[in-house]
């Protein structure tokens, strides 16, 4: 099976369990927490390792999470290292996050622009993508600079992604001037 899908299946039992405790919005703060914590490398390594047996990182994740941890929570990690599934727990938590936010209406949506854009500016983008339908009605909005691009933006809503970046509108001009059929049967005579 497909990690995607075994990142799936276990995000959905979790999601039906937490809602059927209505333990939801905690489970959600333990998994974004744990899905933080993922993301040091070194842990990210102990929990992927094959050396260490899965008893030994589920005693360690015991030890180093239960204080913080909501009961149904552990009870969920205990079960991933239980069926071996500890490869998975970044998927699982990805994918709990996506579910939680796709049921709740919540889009992210993630600006990179060659300037910092002002709050008029965002307020605006956010009425524009409601309106149009683009997003759900709660959004999470995250703007970077990245000065490189020398002007436009980068748009991404959730997993659709709109380049408008100057950059990019020059290499597509480029690329159109390399493959020109006109130009390469004018040259070849």
């Amino acid at each position: 099976m497909s990690t995607y899908r075994i990142g799936v299946r276990y995000a959905k039992a979790l999601y039906d369990l937490a809602v059927e405790q209505n333990k939801l919005e905690r489970v959600l703060e333990d998994i974004e927490a744990f899905h933080g914590l993922i993301q040091n490398r070194d842990f990210l390594l102990f929990i992927k390792s094959p050396v260490i047996p899965h008893k030994r990182k589920s005693e360690v994740m015991d030890i180093m999470l239960k204080d913080k941890f909501d009961a149904l929570t552990m009870a969920f990690l205990r079960i991933l290292f239980l069926k071996g599934r500890e490869r998975n727990m970044a998927d699982v938590a990805r994918e709990f996050i996506g579910l939680y936010k796709r049921k709740k209406g919540i889009s992210t949506v993630k600006v990179t622009s060659a300037a910092p854009l002002s709050d008029q500016t965002v307020k605006s983008l956010e009425a524009q993508l409601k309106s149009e339908g683009v997003t759900g009605q709660t959004i999470e909005f995250h703007s970077k600079v990245d000065p490189d691009m020398i002007g436009g933006y980068i748009l991404e809503v959730d997993d659709l992604v709109y380049d408008s970046s100057l950059a990019h509108k020059l290499e597509s001009l480029r690329r159109e001037f390399v493959d020109n059929p006109y130009i390469s049967q004018i040259i070849s005579r």
